[in-house]
């Protein structure tokens, strides 16, 4: 699950401000006589309505013209999203998100800005200015202030602003600065006497302490399930989050054999091992495995090994779809049937109008949230152990089923927990053992599982963060079906070996289960709706239309993941890392892009940095 830190649930956002120019408007001369054509009003801060979701625009017009923007997706988490490519016409106004693939195209009105969003589908985006007017006196606690969180082997610098209103209210935003994770709205700020504190709904976190009485400091507590010191020193410059440097690519070969190519690995990584994601003071370690024209390979670097186990994230959506594929052929339960339906009774009231189906959830169309406002973990480095499917049910009564009546493409572990959890309700069997008969054994896996074995334990490589620090690995029990399975890298490619040739390939158990899969596999990989530009999904199955490949990422605190594969090419692979995500991404997903553009003949993203 493409989570990251603060401590337990920041997702990653790449708040890169670009500096881009706004083409001025010249002045017009006539007869002598001359007008200056006004520029259209910018007022800054924005806020609009995508369907369901929640939107906010940042844009800064510094006295050269030099503009930067970000974008805020509230309700998914996505905070500072780098806007570019701005061009200013008259009244007509477009720029791009490069991070979502969108573009957005309107005009500038007096209020506002008027337009449509593009994501592969236009919609409708309008925004209003979101103004603010200072106090004429600003509150004590008004200004910067920087603090450091530590906690789970990481350190993060939290950046807040805090400012007063004209009506006597506060409002503040915070910043991750090691996250790049910008502009994190505050709510019910309130600030009392020398007391001060402050909610941030988009990772459930609050905090609460004092200003000193000089004025310099703010000592208190952050909250996220687990109260952490967090203080506060008061600054007079704001800090920047230090930009992502953009890709490289390293010049394309002929089209790799498979084999041949971890001798071509060992020279693109050889930086990587030497002193970058790899070196052996970081104690990571890469599986990776490939197939092509039947032709397999394993191979390791670092300090793994081929038959290591390991924590394989989202990709375990990719399962819990093969599970719904398989019921649906075996007649168990429909695509188009409510999620409502397999819980048991009593669970959520049936909705007025349209609900949440079982192909909502595959599809990420359901329009439910990325995670829950009843997730507390008790233990931050073991965050879904303590979620159990009374708290799914509790979370689901008072949200309702109801689906809304704009459903985009809306990534949410919630939602495959919830499909995971709901299968396996109706099949009278824990997640796990579903998993177990519908797919590992007609595959004869013998790695793959959620609980490990004594033996498997011993190989179960243990997993770093981000900073390569050591991490806990994560165990899931309601939210199963979206990130819960460990796996080594060779039963990852018998599995996408099944997804190659899902009409050859010959399941080694006799069932039921064993005698559907080929058609359910088949079934799975119908492409079924738009999920980004560019890019289609089916059940799971997020499809690449220029590459051709299915594909699929994930990461847990201590892991990350990533694996494709191309019909038309006959080929697949798999890459595991026992370390998470980092501040420059995800360097499992860099590898498995780098692969795959090898196996392709196209210059292929660099592995150096």
């Amino acid at each position: 699950m493409l989570m990251k830190k603060i401590i337990r649930a920041l997702f990653c956002v790449l708040a890169v401000s670009l500096a881009l120019w706004i083409p001025g408007i010249a002045a017009a001369e006539d007869a002598g006589d001359q007008s200056q054509v006004q520029k259209p009003t910018i007022c800054g801060d924005y806020t609009g309505t995508l369907g369901t979701l929640h939107i906010k625009l940042h844009l800064k017009v510094d006295a050269t013209g030099t503009v930067t923007g970000t974008l805020d997706s509230i309700d998914q988490g996505a905070i500072g999203l780098p806007c570019s490519d701005f061009h200013l016409d008259g009244q007509s106004i477009t720029f791009s998100v490069p991070a979502v693939h969108g573009t957005w195209k309107g005009i500038v009105t007096a209020d506002g800005l008027t337009g449509t969003w593009d994501q592969g589908t236009p919609q409708p985006l309008n925004f209003v200015c979101d103004t603010f007017i200072p106090a004429a006196k600003p509150a004590p606690v008004d200004g910067i202030w920087l603090g450091t969180l530590q906690g789970n082997g990481a350190t993060l610098r939290i950046q807040l602003h805090v400012k007063s209103d004209s009506a006597g209210h506060e409002l503040c935003t915070l910043d991750s600065l090691d996250q790049h994770a910008m502009g994190l709205e505050c709510t019910n700020v309130v600030f009392s006497g020398e007391d001060f504190s402050f909610d941030v709904p988009v990772v459930h976190g609050y905090w609460s302490g004092k200003l000193s009485a000089d004025g310099k400091a703010l000592t208190g507590t952050w909250n996220q399930g687990v109260p952490l010191p967090l203080n506060f020193t008061r600054q007079s410059v704001e800090l920047t989050a230090t930009p992502i440097p953009p890709p490289t690519y390293d010049p394309a070969l002929s089209p790799v054999a498979v084999a041949d190519l971890q001798s071509v690995l060992d020279k693109d990584i050889a930086e990587a091992l030497k002193s970058g994601w790899l070196s052996p003071t970081t104690g990571t370690g890469v599986t990776i495995a490939v197939v092509e024209h039947g032709v397999r390979r394993i191979f390791s670097y670092g300090t793994a090994k081929p038959d290591s186990i390991f924590e394989i994230g989202s990709i375990t959506k990719t399962f819990t779809g093969l599970i719904l594929s398989q019921l649906v052929e075996q007649g168990k339960v429909t695509l188009d049937e409510p999620v409502r339906e397999l819980l048991p009774p009593g669970t959520v009231a049936k909705p007025a109008g349209d609900e949440i189906t079982l192909l909502d959830l595959a599809t990420q169309h359901s329009g439910l949230p990325r995670m829950l406002d009843n997730f507390k973990p008790a233990d931050l480095v073991n965050p879904y152990a303590d979620y159990h499917p009374v708290n799914l049910y509790e979370f689901l009564a008072n949200r309702g089923v109801a689906k809304p009546a704009t459903s985009g493409f809306l990534y949410s572990n919630l939602g495959f927990g919830l499909l995971g959890q709901a299968l396996a309700v109706h099949s009278g069997l824990t997640y796990p053992a579903l998993l177990k008969e519908e797919v590992v054994d007609p595959l004869g896996l013998k790695d793959t599982t959620v609980s490990l074995t004594p033996e498997q334990l011993v190989r179960f490589i243990p997993g770093h963060n981000g900073d390569h620090r050591p991490a806990h690995a994560w165990n899931m029990d309601a939210l199963a079906g979206a990130g819960a399975i460990r796996s080594t890298a060779g039963d990852m490619l018998t599995y996408l070996e099944a997804n190659l040739h899902p009409t050859a390939f010959k399941p080694i158990a006799k069932s039921t289960a064993a005698a559907t899969l080929s058609a359910a596999l088949t079934q799975q990989h119908e492409l079924r709706a738009d999920a980004f530009p560019g890019t289609r999904i089916a059940l799971a199955w997020f499809y690449d239309t220029e590459s051709g490949n299915y594909w699929h990422n994930g990461a847990t605190g201590g892991y990350s993941s990533y694996a494709f594969f191309n019909t038309k090419g006959d080929y697949a692979a798999v890459v595991l890392l026992n370390t998470s995500i980092g501040s420059t991404g995800s360097f499992a997903d860099r590898l498995g892009q780098h692969i795959s553009q090898r196996l392709a003949g196209k210059p292929a993203i660099s592995l150096t940095k």
